[in-house]
């Protein structure tokens, strides 16, 4: 059986995807794995490079941007997981979402196969997370966003106290990061699944396009009795946001998938008054955001028609 199937997730990041495919084919250990590419449409000629410097990759070329956990559910079914969750034979034994702007070393990927077999209670795991100047990419560990640990984060508390074992839970700053601990969920630049964990919570949830989808697929991990950890002894770089910087809707999306995952997971059994708070701490810089957006395309519009204006004078 194969050990591992790696699915990325690409848009409009050809370099860093040639960089982080080289370190992927570049790996030590013994680990038989095979990569899929899903591209999500990207006019910067990403599919054609990974076509012609990377023919052992599986390319699945997305006709159309249908988001992260979209393409990542193309990759899954292309991997040998079917649309309900469950492992077709020749699946692999673990599962990893990686994203195009993380770059491994050479025994990342043995490594993490390694921990997961010593850890047979693990559903998931993802590895310590540095960015390009060495600053820890918090998000790599982290608690689910319930009412009270985003209240903390909405006030500041999260902030003020990091060390607090209470309030620092968003991103579970009190512990040291080089800590082997349990989390509610890692990011998905680097989220290893173990294949039964995946048969059992099914593929990812497309109603988000980016961001939540990770935290969501973890809760769906956990609810069927796996654990999750975080793993320091593997450190990966992360540029984080490479592709969502090209989307000027990148915080709607992120206050739409912090919506959706309340509602979906909490509103139910959390009462009025702090429903009322964890609303409005969502929906105001959510409408914000989206504000912005229409501001930008407006001005943009009308720089057009004032080009077209002028060239027609011409």
């Amino acid at each position: 059986m194969l050990d591992l199937s790696i699915v990325i997730v690409n848009y409009n990041t050809k370099n860093l995807l040639r960089d982080c495919l080289n370190s992927i084919y570049q790996s030590q250990g013994h680990v038989e794995f095979k990569v899929v590419v899903v591209d999500n449409a990207s006019p910067d000629g990403s599919a054609h490079m990974v076509e012609a410097e990377f023919p052992q990759a599986i390319l699945v070329a997305s006709q159309i941007n249908g988001g992260f956990a979209y393409a990542n559910n193309l990759g899954l079914r292309q991997a040998g997981f079917n649309g309900n969750g469950d492992a077709q034979p020749d699946a692999p034994r673990y599962a990893l979402l990686l994203n195009p702007d993380t770059v491994l070393p050479p025994t990342a990927l043995a490594d993490m196969i390694t921990f997961m077999d010593a850890h047979p209670e693990a559903g998931a795991a993802g590895p310590k997370l540095v960015l390009p100047d060495g600053k820890l990419d918090l998000a790599c560990r982290r608690a689910f966003p319930t009412p009270e640990v985003s209240f903390y984060r909405m006030v500041g508390l999260s902030k003020l106290f990091p060390h607090h074992r209470v309030f620092g839970r968003y991103n579970m700053t009190f512990a040291d990061p080089d800590e082997l601990i349990e989390v509610d969920s890692v990011v998905g630049a680097f989220m290893l699944v173990r294949r039964e964990a995946i048969a059992q919570a099914g593929l990812l949830d497309e109603t988000y396009f980016m961001y939540g989808e990770d935290l969501d697929w973890a809760y769906h991990i956990k609810a069927c009795g796996w654990k999750i950890y975080y793993n320091p002894a593997v450190t990966v770089t992360h540029v984080k946001r490479a592709a969502s910087r090209h989307s000027p809707k990148a915080q709607i999306e992120f206050y739409r998938a912090m919506d959706i995952f309340y509602r979906k997971f909490y509103a139910k059994n959390t009462p009025f008054w702090l429903h009322g708070l964890v609303v409005t701490g969502i929906n105001l810089p959510w409408r914000y955001s989206q504000l912005k957006y229409y501001l930008a395309n407006l001005s943009k519009a009308n720089k057009l028609n004032q080009t077209s204006s002028t060239e027609a004078r011409r």
